[in-house]
């Protein structure tokens, strides 16, 4: 019962912020007017499951708002003008995320601390390559963000794709298994002959995979790139995992929880913005709409508990 309540908490979440702009702007019901609610929910959505790929493995990365906007410092540089050399370092920042990962546990050093030191290496060097807002999107990332599939907007189709292709990954794939287990049950992972180190190496991998599309995406949306166009990406990564069902020790995550989680803080922001707040208080209301559904969560995870137990007494 409590596993149903984990996705259907962040649908009916979703369902009913969507309801709500609705109601406040009726003209946002059609397709145009969901691109624009949705515009920039692709790169959130992924830098949501490139946070939820650290979660699951019981960690937690406060550099992945640096990182994002390192990527997209990248992209419109020298994924622009020198293509190979620039897909030559998206491919070693990975590398350096996986080695993140292998050194977490291999020393034994709190992730927390680790990635936030992290942070000021990938926000420098994000300043080194743009002191300034510049570059430009490539080409081919414009087009493919900017596509008009028929029906629904692209933003729409392309986190359907993400929740589909992460949910298959994780949950049922033999490695997404394992890396839940590195999050569940380390133990029996180290004595069924599993390397920890690797399986870690390889869940920081796949964070910084997922980090550099995000990036690559926003830039293609924005058309350009700042140091600090995705600053704020870290606490909504995190926000977006457990909005949608992911709990910080366990292994316990939702895919397609986490990419609905990152779709409602996307419309929160449109929502408020509807109600003509300031984006001053913009933060603040969207902290108190998470804290809001985690309490109802919490309630029906204490009523499932109380049911299972009278249940079984």
């Amino acid at each position: 019962m409590i596993g149903k309540y984990r996705i259907l908490l962040p649908v009916l979440s979703l369902a009913v912020l969507l309801a709500a702009v609705f109601y406040l702007q009726p003209r946002a019901m059609s397709y145009f007017g969901l691109n624009l609610l949705f515009n920039l929910a692709v790169p959130i959505a992924l830098a949501t499951i490139a946070q939820m790929m650290i979660i699951m493995v019981n960690d937690i990365d406060l550099s992945i708002g640096t990182f994002v906007s390192f990527v997209a410092c990248v992209t419109a540089t020298f994924v622009n003008e020198t293509p190979l050399l620039g897909a030559a370092i998206l491919l070693a920042s990975i590398m350096v995320y996986a080695a993140m990962g292998a050194l977490i546990h291999a020393r034994q050093l709190p992730a927390i601390v680790v990635t936030l030191g992290m942070s000021f290496v990938w926000a420098g060097l994000a300043v080194l390559l743009l002191p300034s807002p510049g570059g430009a999107s490539p080409g081919w990332i414009r087009t493919l963000m900017t596509v008009k599939p028929p029906f629904v907007p692209m933003a729409v189709v392309a986190c359907v794709l993400i929740a589909g292709f992460t949910h298959i990954l994780i949950m049922r794939s033999a490695t997404g298994t394992l890396l839940r287990a590195v999050g569940g049950n380390t133990q029996a992972v180290v004595r069924a002959g599993w390397s920890v180190i690797k399986l870690k190496a390889g869940a920081y991998a796949l964070a910084g995979f997922f980090g550099v599309l995000s990036g690559m995406c926003l830039v293609g949306l924005t058309t350009s790139a700042d140091a600090n166009i995705a600053l704020r990406y870290t606490l909504l990564s995190i926000a977006g995992v457990i909005l949608g069902g992911g709990e910080f020790v366990g292994g316990k995550v939702s895919p397609v929880g986490a990419v609905i989680g990152a779709l409602t803080l996307s419309l929160a922001g449109s929502f408020l913005s509807f109600m003509r707040l300031s984006p001053d208080w913009q933060i603040g209301a969207q902290g108190a709409i998470l804290i809001l559904v985690l309490a109802v969560r919490l309630i029906f995870a204490r009523n499932g508990s109380r049911w299972k137990e009278a249940k079984n007494g």
